[in-house]
């Protein structure tokens, strides 16, 4: 790859052939490409005015128009040219000068002034030799696209800091506070990790880090209580995370349905609908710091008497005040539902609100046996006649419109309860209700207890108590770029170090989740880049699931080890006492299950013995996120699931942008798409990766409608993921006949 540092600032200047040969030998070099070919069909577009900056954007044009399956190197080269024109926009010389930078940038307020005020000029002066340029030329076109236009920071229109810029200040400001002796090495490894593309942050940790006050939690997850005050008080949470830039998840089993008594009057409530509906205006008014609307997942359990309203929120047809198109809907789905509707029983739905009024009991707040048992009483009282308010469906029928709305909207995403809650580090104190925005993040939350306003030197106080909201910090390791299992181990110790340290380093936007940070201390590892991991090696995605299996284990034990590593030097998490962790429970598994089913059965023995003596820092460590648009940065397949397509363009209001796998050109068979491949196999390897992944991992699923798929292909991949222990099933994306797709809407912050 080449350096480029002296490239000119912007001018007026019309480009010269030196200039023009310059930028086609700069994008080119050591590329399997055709430089002729560039030249040739730019010079009948330059005109004798033509300046730098317009040959440029000619020379991009080209370069991604000549992308292909077969070329792919060209959208290298555009993603070279993309980067010169970046320098030149940034208007610097020399390009790079961190020192002056730095200053610059905290003078101007686009920097906090931590660097400044707890590192030295000399470890300043030592961390600016560490930036290496070249790494600037690794980019594709459409990472290097992504990474110009939303997460370099601009003073006054133009750009305060190019690429090395934010990945140096990014590894200085996360290890500020760590021992003196030490940081410099830290800082060290994770600029270099970042820089080259080894890991990858999530949206608010890229985008914020360096700035003043920024959050940089990218999932959160809040209950609703069955109050008016509690109703609306969640509702002032929900649009705080989203004023900066969170993705929020919210339960609403807990609100009473429609037709409920309210202080004992016959159907005075109006259900949950009415509520989600302002939860989705306030998205909309509310958005993610001004670049796009806010992102909330709402969830309610199946047995709620509102479900069927519910799953028709974004459907088509229907009363409009009915629907909520803004907000991402998610069952929340116990075994004993899914139990019945394989043995062909009917499903109970009821009202939250009268169970607690005659059994004294918050259904919302129940899994596994406890639920069921409160299920069955529920029912056979139902069928008695002995509830007001209450319906029998056949479970099955109900499955079926979920699914229906799946195929219309691509949601609901499902959530399975006691699986969630099984495999719950912290069940001793508290349960999971729901989980995020993109389905793979999740712990135990509580609603906030609201005490009564009262009068205080002539004004109205109210406090508020208990309540937690779930936070979670992401990373990716880009599995593309691992190639040895030491590179590998390197990658999730620094990861696990780095989320830890952001957890100290936030401005959580709301009181309960800095609490929850403080309780629990929850973190996201996750990883992206499988498919391109499996094709290096020509293992085909349908044979993959032993070789995932053996990555994933290592993975696991990797971050795991971290995390204890970070127990022995800081402590553990708050609510340790009482968790699986201090059980000698890990993944859900005690230490003979590791002794006779794990492969790294010595590393595991190691880690049981370190857990004991020293604690765990993290109370849930490993989380696999969608990565939709990071790993456009990254330059690698998003997440754990096969390739979409070998290649497409993306076409949006801007232009076209190419995409394609990093190892099409050597390995365009072993890449296997998973619009053709059954999504039960999918969900075969995907449980290879759950089973490793002490939180979740976002599972979309793709049914290409070409191939005949029936109701029943939907329904066997549902009730097989469910059997596997998987514990969410993240989006549902259909190809209909005429291929065409539906749009996937979701949240940059958990998709980062």
């Amino acid at each position: 790859m080449t350096t480029a540092s002296t490239v000119s600032v912007s001018s007026a200047r019309p480009v010269t052939g030196s200039m023009l040969e310059d930028f086609i030998e700069k994008a080119t070099a050591g590329l399997d490409t055709n430089p002729a070919q560039l030249r040739e069909k730019i010079l009948p577009l330059l005109k004798a005015d033509t300046t730098p900056e317009e040959a440029l954007k000619h020379l991009i044009s080209l370069s991604v128009s000549m992308t292909s399956a077969q070329t792919p190197d060209w959208k290298y080269a555009a993603g070279r040219l993309k980067m010169l024109e970046i320098y030149r926009q940034s208007g610097r010389e020399p390009l790079y000068n961190y020192p002056q930078t730095l200053a610059d940038n905290v003078a101007h307020g686009v920097y906090t002034d931590a660097i400044v005020r707890k590192y030295s000029a000399e470890e300043i002066a030592q961390a600016a030799a560490w930036q290496n340029p070249a790494w600037d030329m690794d980019y594709d076109y459409a990472g290097a696209n992504l990474l110009s236009k939303r997460y370099l920071c601009e003073y006054h229109d133009r750009l305060a800091e190019l690429p090395q810029d934010v990945f140096l200040t990014i590894a200085l400001l996360i290890h500020q506070d760590a021992p003196k002796d030490k940081r410099m090495a830290w800082a060290k490894d994770t600029y270099e990790l970042l820089a080259r593309r080894k890991i990858s942050l999530g949206t608010p940790l890229l985008m914020n880090l360096r700035r003043p006050h920024g959050n940089l939690s990218s999932c959160f997850i809040t209950v609703m209580d069955d109050s008016r005050d509690s109703i609306f008080y969640v509702i002032d949470q929900i649009s705080a995370i989203s004023k900066f830039g969170g993705g929020v998840g919210c339960n609403l089993s807990r609100v009473r349905c429609k037709g409920a008594r309210i202080q004992g009057v016959k159907n005075a409530s109006g259900g949950v609908i009415p509520w989600i509906r302002i939860i989705n205006d306030t998205a909309v008014a509310v958005n993610q710091q001004g670049k796009r609307k806010g992102a909330v997942t709402v969830s309610l359990d199946i047995w709620h008497l509102d479900i069927e309203d519910f799953l028709e929120l974004r459907t088509e047809n229907g009363d409009q005040r009915m629907k909520a198109y803004d907000v991402f809907p998610q069952v929340v789905i116990p075994d004993i539902f899914m139990k019945r509707m394989l043995a062909g029983e009917d499903w109970l739905l009821f009202d939250p609100s009268e169970v607690r009024r005659v059994y004294g009991k918050e259904a919302g707040n129940l899994w596994g046996e406890e639920f069921d048992t409160l299920y069955r009483q529920i029912y056979a009282d139902a069928k008695a006649g002995k509830l007001e308010l209450f319906k029998f469906v056949p479970a099955k029928e109900l499955m079926k419109k979920i699914m229906r709305s799946q195929i219309e909207t691509g949601m609901p995403y499902l959530a399975f309860k006691d699986t969630l809650n099984r495999y719950n580090p912290n069940k001793h104190d508290g349960l999971i209700v729901g989980t995020n925005l993109c389905t793979e993040s999740h712990s135990n939350v509580r609603p906030t207890h609201l005490l009564p306003k009262r009068l205080e030197n002539g004004k109205i106080v109210s406090e508020a108590q208990d309540g937690l909201i779930h936070v979670c910090n992401l990373i990716s390791v880009n599995l593309a770029n691992m190639d040895s299992d030491e590179e590998l181990r390197r990658a999730c110790r620094a990861s696990v170090r780095f989320l830890d340290n952001a957890i100290d380093q936030t401005d959580v936007p709301v009181l309960e989740g800095a609490l929850h940070n403080r309780r629990y201390r929850t973190i996201g590892v996750g990883a992206m880049g499988l498919a391109d991991w499996l094709a290096k090696r020509d293992i085909t995605y349908m044979k993959s699931a032993d070789a995932v299996d053996g990555l994933f284990e290592k993975f696991a034990a990797y971050c795991t080890r971290a995390s204890i590593d970070l127990a022995a030097e800081k402590g553990t998490f708050e609510a340790y006492e009482g968790s699986d962790w201090s059980k000698g429970i890990i993944l859900g598994h005690d230490r003979a299950w590791f002794e006779q089913n794990a492969a790294l059965k010595q590393e595991w023995a190691e880690i049981f013995d370190l857990l004991q003596k020293h604690g765990i820092r993290n109370s849930q460590i490993t989380a696999v996120a969608p990565n939709t648009s990071s790993s456009l940065l990254q330059g690698c397949t998003a997440s754990v699931l096969p390739v979409y397509s070998k290649f497409f363009v993306e076409t949006h209001g801007k232009g076209s942008v190419p995409n394609c796998p990093p190892f099409i050109k050597e390995k365009f068979w072993t890449y296997q798409e998973n619009r053709n491949i059954p999504q039960t196999k999918v969900i075969d390897v995907l449980a290879r990766v759950s089973k490793w992944i002490d939180t979740g991992v976002s599972i979309e699923l793709v049914y290409n409608l070409n191939l005949d798929i029936r109701a029943k292909d939907i329904y066997d991949t549902i009730v097989s993921a469910w059997q596997k222990d998987i514990k969410t099933l993240y989006y549902t994306r259909t190809i209909q006949k005429d291929g065409s797709s539906a749009t996937k809407e979701e949240c940059v912050s958990c998709a980062g």
